[in-house]
């Protein structure tokens, strides 16, 4: 136990170059405050003193901003970088070495039961506002955009940008899609006024064609 909140701290001095002593980082950190609060609430969780596993990780949550379900099971080093916002589910997994911003939510889809978190491999970061939701596992060494929403697997060494997530970089090498090309999406506001110009043109050629039978016939009388 000793060497695992040895290890919380020990993260932080690694990923942020604010942190000066492990005085500040014990009083001032609220990621290790989540962290630490949410190791003694896992083990209520596991010897089923379920309410007090909640109660605590309220009261938590409460003082940081952060949520984490006791249920959760989190391996070492996990990094919670400012934190406020940030949702664990209950049966998320989340291994070693971990890097999670403010306002991520690891979450269900709301139609699983069971197995309805995902897992988050080894040396995995997930930038802010981003949304990883369902029973699936983003692979390890891989970094998921901010404000990403992913919904489905993700491989191994990968990056993942967009709503809904998708994979433009894998093991160092940019994938290829047609559908990434910004130029190429779909623009209705575009496409309506296209259709407005189309139909502006139509009737000036008619009113025009409209004039010249009435100059016509006007000459010919």
């Amino acid at each position: 136990m000793w060497k695992t909140l040895k290890n919380d701290m020990d993260v932080v001095f690694e990923q942020d170059p604010a942190a000066r002593s492990r005085l500040e980082v014990v009083f001032t950190y609220a990621g290790v405050h989540a962290i630490w609060s949410h190791r003694m609430a896992h083990l209520l969780w596991k010897k089923k003193m379920y309410f007090l596993g909640r109660l605590l990780s309220q009261i938590s949550r409460f003082f940081t901003g952060i949520e984490i379900h006791p249920g959760a099971v989190i391996g070492q080093r996990l990094f919670i970088d400012h934190g406020m916002g940030v949702v664990i589910g209950e049966t998320c997994e989340i291994k070693d070495n971990v890097t999670i911003y403010q306002g991520v939510t690891l979450g269900g889809t709301g139609k699983e039961k069971g197995k309805r978190h995902p897992t988050i491999e080894e040396n995995v970061l997930i930038a802010t506002g981003a949304k990883i939701l369902g029973s699936m596992t983003i692979g390890r060494h891989s970094n998921i955009g901010a404000g990403s929403v992913v919904l489905k697997e993700v491989p191994p060494n990968s990056t993942v940008v967009g709503i809904p997530g998708k994979v433009v970089v894998q093991d160092g090498v940019k994938v290829e899609r047609n559908e990434l090309d910004h130029h190429k999406l779909p623009d209705p506001v575009s496409d309506k006024f296209k259709e407005l110009e189309q139909e502006i043109t139509e009737l000036k050629r008619e009113l025009a064609d409209q004039k010249k039978n009435t100059t016509k016939e006007g000459t010919d009388e």
